[in-house]
């Protein structure tokens, strides 16, 4: 049972036909009109184009339209991501570069997270009998020099989407693109996020049980080269016409798990035996968010489902052992 985790994944994905890792995300659900910013129009010039098909003026007075044009573009280009109009789905942030996993995640080991180290709980609240029976028989505490990684993973499911910080902006537009395949950026706030699986038009407002972690971890599965077929083909299952579900709301279910499951210390032993957290704790969502895929795409699963899939998927490895007994069993093995 020592390497239950990475066994978890292998069986899981050997379940899945060969032709389900071929999946390619390719139906774009915005037009490229709709998601051109302001500053690719004025690059490629069509706007002037346009322009100046249909004017019958004199080039000094053109010159002056443009002029003024081209300030009021300006303008509107400089709305900042942090502003709120009246009508948020008219914010533009501009074109802004995808981001990878170790990038963001370089962030915020380096950020100021005092705050929310307070209010970390790094382990399940026990009493009675099961705590001395969890503290005789149950997982192996985790290594000194592996609780500083763990309680950042904490510290970062503490955290708000921050509309004046630039990595978690860069963090959600790059999941929109990857996912959708567009090549340009989106409005902060709008009915578009709905197509890739958000319940909203404002995406933070799905983060309140994750924090950031929701959405790090669904970066992870889309900036991974060895994970992203597998993000095309449960993302291309989620459009289905009668299986689908939200795609982002249900990794951050998954991402919910995860945590549950490092608070339980059932991935201690892992953790130790690689020396790592994050890496493990990846692991485990990318195995469950697999094992999920499959389940609702082998069993014909739709929306309403997705309580008891959920809650199936907690307590279950892929060899159908409940996870809770193999995090109580393998350390004695």
């Amino acid at each position: 049972m020592d390497l239950h985790l990475n066994r978890y994944i292998i069986m899981a994905a050997d379940r899945l036909p060969a032709e389900s890792w071929q999946d390619q995300d390719v139906n774009n659900c915005i037009s490229l009109a709709k998601s051109s910013p302001i500053s690719i129009l004025k690059k490629n010039g069509l706007l002037q184009s346009l322009a100046a098909g249909v004017s019958t003026k004199e080039p000094e007075d053109l010159n002056q339209d443009l002029k003024r044009a081209q300030e009021e573009w300006d303008a509107v280009e400089s709305i900042q991501p942090g502003s709120t109009p009246q009508n948020r789905a008219d914010v533009f942030i501009g074109q802004l570069p995808s981001i990878s996993f170790n990038e963001a995640l370089q962030h915020f080991q380096t950020a100021d997270l005092s705050a929310h180290m307070k209010n970390i709980q790094v382990t399940a609240s026990r009493t009675g009998l099961f705590a001395i029976t969890r503290l005789l028989f149950g997982p192996p505490r985790l290594h000194r020099d592996l609780q500083e990684e763990r309680n950042l993973v904490f510290a970062i499911a503490q955290c708000s989407f921050d509309n004046n910080e630039r990595v978690h902006t860069r963090v959600l537009q790059t999941v929109y693109k990857k996912l959708t395949g567009s090549r340009f950026d989106c409005s902060r706030y709008g009915s578009h996020w709905e197509e890739v699986g958000f319940q909203g038009v404002d995406p933070a407002t799905d983060l309140r049980g994750t924090g950031f972690l929701g959405l790090m971890q669904v970066l992870y599965l889309i900036m991974n080269p060895q994970t992203l077929p597998l993000a095309h083909s449960i993302y291309k299952l989620s459009q289905h016409q009668s299986q689908n579900f939200p795609f982002c709301a249900m990794s951050i279910n998954i991402t919910r798990i995860t945590i549950q499951t490092l608070r339980e210390e059932c991935l201690n032993k892992e953790c130790n035996r690689r020396k790592q957290v994050v890496g493990v704790v990846n692991d485990l969502y990318v195995a469950a968010f697999l094992h999920l895929y499959h389940i609702w795409k082998t069993q014909n699963k739709t929306i309403s489902d997705s309580g008891l899939v959920l809650k199936g998927q907690y307590f279950k490895q892929a060899a159908g052992v409940p996870m809770g007994a193999a995090c109580a069993t393998s350390y004695a093995n």
